[in-house]
């Protein structure tokens, strides 16, 4: 079966609305693009259309923490509280940044997505503290500082996006300038990506998908603007598109970012989640019939995305959708197929 069979017998194949992309070092191999990224001006998808990628960014984060070191002004075995001026509230005085760079660091979380009631949760903190003011990252503090430890530090993976919004703080305070400045001056200037930025979700540039929400009560689509922080932060937020993401990965091994002794700490397993996932220092890690590919996932209120690199034959695969259609099962197969070259086609 070749891709082209794949993508028609995806059973979600009809209600996707985004871009599909997969390619290699010589180009696109193969790409779909539907839907609309303005549905009241039945403006369509396009491959250069940008996306929302949510806790995608958190590759973006770990790329920036990971210069830091590799510059000499940060190590993976410096404490939080030793470099951040705010009284940390709660957490814990032994979290390095190798613990929040690797999600073992246990520190309460402002969304914990691990949490059974992780929805109801969503739906307190937004009334709380409402999306329109998430415009530095300081603003999370409030929200982190006064929650327990979940467990202790280095004892355990736990999916955190306190972590990496500490992480970005971090990024801040050793650079001197906004998290989202210094990603656009190491990372997005660098890797050349044209259509990436944190962009304002009540300010979205030309060609950048809104994200959707089906409301059942009254059978209609809303953007999720009031769903989201206005601007992206350390945890998720940025935008980007198909391109750009392939330009990422190969900036990033082609040590455009970093040094190749970094890459090399960057890509290892530095945590466990199950028997074929692991975590580097910021980028997932799977094994599917004994081969390696690195990942990056994000999905929130009007957003799915993934991202695989297969570094044995360069191939990168992105998706993403603006109406949360269920695309990461997607994932794991097409990357199984792709692992057989005749598939290309």
């Amino acid at each position: 079966m070749c891709i082209e069979d794949y993508w028609n017998k995806w059973s979600d194949a009809d209600k996707f609305s985004g871009v599909f992309s997969i390619s290699n070092d010589q180009g696109v191999i193969f790409e779909k693009c539907q839907g609309f990224r303005n549905k009241s001006e039945n403006l369509t998808n396009n491959i250069d259309t940008a996306f929302g990628i949510a806790s995608g960014t958190k590759l973006f984060t770990g790329l920036s923490i990971c210069k830091l070191i590799d510059e000499k002004k940060l190590s993976l075995g410096d404490k939080l509280w030793d470099i951040l001026p705010y009284d940390l509230g709660q957490i814990d005085k032994r979290v390095t940044i190798f613990h929040l760079l690797t999600h073992t660091s246990g520190v309460g979380d402002y969304l914990d997505e691990e949490a059974e009631d992780s929805d109801e949760q969503f739906q307190a903190l937004n009334e709380k503290y409402p999306v329109y003011l998430y415009e530095k990252l300081e603003y999370y503090l409030q929200m982190i500082t006064s929650l327990p430890p979940k467990f202790e530090p280095g004892t355990r993976y736990g999916y955190s996006n306190a972590g990496f919004i500490l992480l970005g703080l971090v990024v801040e305070g050793i650079s001197k300038m906004s998290y989202q400045d210094f990603v656009y001056n190491y990372i997005i200037l660098p890797s050349e990506l044209e259509h990436t930025g944190f962009y304002r979700t009540d300010a979205l540039p030309t060609n950048t998908a809104h994200g959707y929400i089906y409301e059942d009560k009254n059978d209609e689509w809303r953007t999720n603007i009031f769903s989201l922080p206005i601007i992206g932060g350390s945890d998720g937020g940025i935008y980007t598109c198909a391109k750009d993401i392939r330009k990422l990965w190969q900036a990033i091994f082609s040590n455009v970012i970093f040094s190749a002794e970094m890459l090399n700490e960057f890509l290892k397993q530095q945590s466990v989640i199950n028997e074929t996932r692991s975590y580097g220092l910021g980028v997932y890690r799977g094994v599917i019939d004994d081969k390696l590919f690195y990942y990056a996932v994000g999905g929130d209120a009007g957003v799915c995305f993934f991202t695989a690199f297969l570094p044995t034959k360069k191939i990168v695969i992105t998706m993403f959708d603006n109406t949360e259609v269920d695309i990461y099962p997607l994932m794991d197969d097409v990357v199984k197929m792709l692992q057989d070259l005749h598939c290309l086609c």
